[in-house]
């Protein structure tokens, strides 16, 4: 592919830090290597010296002096060569992407971090960038500051409609605007908000329309290891034999969402721009987070890091069932939802309402429950809007059943309070 015509010209303006290039030095560097060239501060003068963690289990896990080191100091922009190769043969392993070859890895710091620098690299104002409708808010708080043209398409149960997306991407062609189409954005599995699945042909649709209309798809996916059932799920990366899949990984719900590390896979003329910005504004990722992952993942092995995540889709699964519960208990009549497969979010339309903001921004914390209004996930927040987003996250299944109480009080509250302002 000619990557050329997808880089901003913000992005294209950005040159390599000296220092960040010379670092590189360090990772291949020999034992009498005299290292004169960055501001880095003394090791001998960090105040910590050993750091042990305990992990669920009782087990314990044991920074070496050296690890510990690497992990107070600055490290390379592209991640700590460890972690890196330890990504790497993952994603490989899980993905088997037909063009690993031509591929690499970068960690960034989180998910989101490196979903925002993507589009930074990609957008210019008015370039247009697809996406689902609704939408995860903050990739849409993400694109206001770029100003590009939106190009919403609607959803099913399966995801973004393939119909419509042909549809409204022959619009914007054809509206006459100087801008172009560049990216399409999704959350393939346990889409936030929505919560629903993209089936096998659903993605196969979907990626031929991308080949079609040569666009990049950024395929954000936090909640691929949150599965409630056995079945191997198809990433958009393992289908990728065109370069054309920037695909992002987090470890924020898995392991810890403090520690602040994902990556993000694809074709190096597209991780160059976010290397790049990386360099000019937090230089690295968080380091310290970066080695105790990896000497996590170390410690456990395959086998343990399968256990881990058996244990937590188990444990979510649990909750999921008792959010459906309570839902059954409790708004039976008043809402409508669908029963997610993975992830931790549930989807709520409320039947007799046409909007729920008012509801649930001025009204709901003094009934005790707190939800998001659906309005917030819309690429259009001035439409009025039924729906809104529960998370069973960290609710006990007591609390979900005392909220989803209250939840329905609310809403019968809220009928009754515009039928009056009719």
């Amino acid at each position: 592919m000619n990557y050329s015509r997808f880089i901003s010209k913000q992005s294209s303006r950005r040159k390599p830090s000296c220092i960040s290039e010379l670092r590189r030095a360090l990772e291949n560097g020999s034992p009498s290597l005299v290292w004169l060239a960055s501001g880095m501060p003394s090791p001998e003068k960090f105040p910590f010296r050993e750091m042990t963690v305990t992990l669920e289990g009782g087990k314990q896990l044991t920074l070496s002096k050296e690890a510990l080191s690497t992990g107070l100091q600055y490290g390379p922009s592209q991640g700590y060569p460890l972690l890196r190769k330890q990504l790497k043969r993952m994603v490989e392993q899980w993905h088997s992407p037909p063009r690993w070859a031509e591929s690499d890895l970068l960690v960034t710091v989180g998910n989101q971090d490196g979903v925002s620098k993507a589009l930074d690299m990609l957008l210019d104002p008015e370039d247009f960038i697809v996406v689902p409708d609704p939408c995860y808010s903050d990739f849409l708080c993400m694109l206001t500051a770029l100003a590009p043209q939106i190009v919403a398409v609607g959803v099913d149960d399966e995801g973004i409609r393939p119909d419509i997306l042909k549809s409204s991407l022959e619009k914007a062609i054809s509206s006459g605007s100087t801008g172009i189409p560049k990216a399409l954005y999704l959350v393939p599995n346990s889409c936030n908000p929505t919560g629903t699945n993209m089936s096998e042909e659903r993605r196969q649709e979907i990626y031929a329309i991308a080949q079609q209309y040569d666009l990049i798809i950024l395929e954000d996916d936090p909640y691929f290891f949150l599965q409630f059932n056995e079945k191997q799920l198809t990433s958009f990366l393992s289908m990728d034999v065109d370069g054309r899949v920037l695909r992002f990984d987090s470890f924020s719900k898995v392991i810890s969402s403090g520690l602040r590390i994902g990556c993000v896979t694809g074709a190096p003329p597209l991780l160059q721009g976010i290397t790049l910005h990386m360099q000019a504004s937090c230089i690295c990722p968080p380091m310290l987070s970066q080695v105790l992952i990896h000497e996590l993942l170390t410690f456990w092995g395959d086998e343990g890091f399968k256990k881990h995540i058996s244990d937590i889709c188990q444990f979510y699964k649990d909750r999921r069932d008792a959010m459906i519960q309570a839902l059954e208990t409790h708004l039976n009549g008043i809402c409508e939802w669908i029963v997610p497969e993975g992830g931790i979010f549930v989807w709520l339309k409320v039947l007799h309402l046409n909007d729920t903001s008012a509801m649930l921004l001025e009204r709901a914390a003094k009934g005790d429950v707190v939800l998001v209004p659906g309005r917030e996930f819309m690429v259009d927040s001035t439409k009025p809007c039924p729906y809104m987003r529960a998370a069973y996250s960290c609710a006990t299944p007591e609390e979900m059943m005392k909220g989803m109480e209250n939840l329905a009080k609310l809403i019968q509250k809220e009928i009754e309070l515009q039928s009056t302002h009719k």
